[in-house]
């Protein structure tokens, strides 16, 4: 960590020269001594997870721009470790905390390796002791591989021929009866597969049955189309998972599309692994159509090391390619009744890392609101349309970019008042980006600032010397800094322009909490119009002093588990209802300085 500097005119924010380790040593010790903010050993984490995304390894996905794209994410808990297998990586991420993730090369024995990961959706599962994983293919001739020491790298072939053609694959190893079962499927057409695979020699025997599909005329989130409304095209059904809980399988499945806000994650229920499944009354259980970052289906659904749940799943951008996407992970669980939820409120704000003692549904949120939603901007220059303004419009797919990648481009965001500031979220956009594929040794350097009158500058954080590919950079502070400006000076690009989708400041302001919204309603249209019940109109009286909203639903007035974040509006279309069943709804205001208490729950019969 480099000592902070004060500089009094922030035109061009001055250099810092490399010091000797002697130097930085003792200036490091001065720094404890005077108390100065640094980066803290992260309690918590913010969506987009930050990894080093490769590029599309592909032209033809590259019409508007090439860009980072990975997806359908697979964590498994393996001795302790998170393994994380996503599409197009050339092989997986490794972590022992959630939130620093180490990647791999693929080192397969005997075989040229990584590009048998570098496909869609791969698979991956823990049986006997032994970690396995498989990549995604229609062809009924890919190899099985598995490993004791994942961490290290070291992989052999378990079955040299694997006989299912298994397109999205999802695996479940099922240790109290020593079975396993194989699900998958992606197609707007045919439902889901399934069958059992013998342990012994990592084969099905032949029995396969469809054991899931979609019913959009029933369940308005399943429809195709960025607000489910599209009439014209069948939704898909992709993304299998299983989990098994208290001797029940929980086979989750994701749809209408990936490119899509509301793409999310349900979960049909069956005391068999293969037949009998019955849709669970929450659902979409894995939602989240409104925020920085949307989208939450295909994913998978795991334990950390003190047994708490969560879930992975794909988020949204395409901008440049429909299959422009990232990944978030959120908090999970079960509740008394074994109904599988999953906690997306406020689910790209800093998270709580895995603890012991946590409570998923209550306790996740850190509390740090964004201070900057809207607010005053300036920049060094700016790129054709890609206007200053757009990197504090909490909009991932919207994104401010200088005229150049070079050192001294700069970006000021105005909080508007002193406020303490805890973290900080860098989203870095891919403008002019001429890179395919994993790319090794890329790396992000800048340097942020903060000063409470614009004229004595501080620097918060030097990342002049970083060499790691950090595209949704977050940093958490130790001890929180008081300050009215941030401004984020560019050392270097991995490539293409200075570009952010976001420049997130997250803590507290000294304002105060916006109040109770008021005259909020629920409306759904006539039982007779049976295709239209399965959205509802909501609204709500202005709030002068919100910055955005959350809403709640259920089926329930205690299983409150969806959430809805709109920002500005006061009003939402809702297009995630099932048609014959009653809903309930509550709404609360949120600003840079908290969140208001919630409305009474009202019924939408």
């Amino acid at each position: 960590m480099i000592p902070l500097l004060s500089y009094q005119k922030f035109g061009k924010p001055p250099r810092v020269n490399h010091l000797p380790v002697f130097q930085v040593f003792c200036l490091f010790f001065l720094m404890l001594l005077m108390n100065l903010p640094m980066e803290a050993q992260p309690k918590t984490y913010c969506n987009p997870i930050n990894i080093d995304y490769g590029y599309t390894p592909l032209e033809r996905f590259t019409l508007k721009g090439k860009h980072r794209a990975t997806a359908d994410p697979v964590i498994v808990n393996y001795r302790g470790k998170y393994y994380l297998f996503p599409t197009n990586q050339a092989g997986y991420w490794w972590s022992e905390d959630m939130v620093s993730w180490h990647h791999f090369r693929m080192n397969f024995v005997g075989n040229s390796g990584s590009e048998q990961l570098d496909s869609n959706a791969p698979a991956a599962f823990v049986m006997r002791d032994t970690l396995y994983v498989i990549a995604s293919s229609h062809q009924a001739d890919i190899p099985l591989w598995k490993s004791a020491h994942p961490e290290k790298n070291e992989w052999v072939i378990a079955v040299d021929t694997f006989k299912v053609g298994a397109w999205d694959p999802a695996f479940l190893y099922d240790d109290e009866k020593d079975e396993l079962y194989l699900y998958w499927g992606s197609s707007n057409e045919w439902p889901l597969m399934g069958t059992a695979i013998n342990p012994q020699s990592l084969q099905s025997e032949g029995f396969t049955r469809a054991v899931l599909t979609l019913h959009d005329e029933d369940h308005g989130w399943e429809r195709f189309g960025e607000y489910n409304d599209n009439t014209f095209l069948q939704p898909f059904i992709e993304g299998a998972w299983m989990t098994k809980y208290q001797g029940k399988y929980y086979l989750q499945y994701s749809a209408p599309g990936t490119e899509f806000s509301g793409y999310a994650d349900g979960v049909y229920v069956s005391t068999s692994a293969l037949d009998g499944f019955a849709y669970q009354a929450h659902n979409p259980f894995s939602y989240k159509p409104g925020g920085f970052a949307r989208g939450a289906g295909h994913g998978a659904t795991y334990q950390d090391n003190f047994g708490h749940w969560w879930h992975t799943s794909t988020m949204a951008i395409g901008v440049k390619n429909n299959f422009e996407r990232r990944i978030g992970i959120w908090p999970a669980g079960f509740d008394a009744d074994a109904t599988l939820y999953c906690n997306t409120a406020y689910g790209d704000y800093p998270t709580y890392l895995p603890s012991e003692g946590a409570n998923h549904l209550e306790d996740m949120f850190a509390g740090w609101m964004l201070l900057n939603y809207q607010k005053p901007v300036k920049a060094s220059s700016v790129f054709g349309g890609y206007q200053a303004n757009l990197g504090v419009d909490e909009d991932i797919k919207t994104y401010w970019s200088a005229k150049s990648g070079d050192k001294g481009e700069w970006y000021q965001s105005d909080l508007g008042e002193l406020s303490m500031i805890y973290a900080i979220q860098v989203n870095f956009a891919d403008q002019d980006i001429e890179l395919l594929g994993k790319q090794d040794g890329l790396a992000h350097r800048y340097r942020i600032w903060v000063s409470a009158d614009e004229k004595k500058w501080t620097v918060l954080t030097d990342k002049s010397g970083n060499t790691l590919d950090v595209p949704h950079d977050y940093l958490e502070l130790e001890k929180p800094v008081k300050a009215r400006y941030v401004k984020i000076e560019n050392i270097a690009m991995p490539a293409g322009k200075f570009a952010l989708s976001g420049l997130r400041v997250f803590g507290k302001g000294m304002g105060s909490i916006p109040g109770q919204v008021e005259q909020f309603i629920a409306l759904r249209a006539d039982k007779q119009k049976a295709g239209e019940r399965r959205s509802a109109w909501l609204q709500w009286k202005q709030n002068p002093d919100a910055d955005g909203y959350v809403i709640y639903w259920g089926k329930s007035p205690d299983k409150m588990y969806g959430s809805i974040m709109v920002y500005t509006k006061n009003e939402y279309y809702f297009t995630g209802m099932d048609r014959m069943d009653t809903y309930y709804f509550q709404i609360e205001a949120f600003n840079a300085n908290g969140i208001s208490p919630r409305t009474k729950i009202s019924e939408c019969p």
